[in-house]
């Protein structure tokens, strides 16, 4: 799931990026990774919520689109079923979600 949220003040898109906890069966770290932090493994980690889903929260530069992935216990990757669009990974046979501000 993406939470989109325009800044009035500045030209941002304040963006929040949940996976469900039934997608997420065991998983003990999540990350988000992607061009916004230079596909960076371990930059942006999602905090667990009591529900179980897990969510980070990042400010993003609008008007952009932006490439991510989700990493499960460092192992396994996973694509979001809410981006608005998918794009062939540059690396792998795999698709990357697109996000478009």
């Amino acid at each position: 799931m993406i939470e989109k949220t325009y800044l009035k003040t500045k030209p941002e898109c304040k963006v929040k990026f949940a996976l469900p906890a039934e997608q997420l069966a065991g998983a003990k770290q999540v990350f988000l990774v992607g061009d916004f932090n230079n596909w960076d493994e371990s930059a942006t980690p999602m905090r667990r919520q009591k529900t179980g889903v897990f969510a980070s929260t990042i400010n993003l530069e609008k008007d952009k689109q932006y490439q991510f992935r989700y990493l499960v216990d460092g192992t396994t990757w996973l694509n979001d079923d809410s981006a608005d669009a998918y794009a062939q990974s540059p690396v792998s046979s795999e698709h990357n979600c697109v996000l478009h501000l």
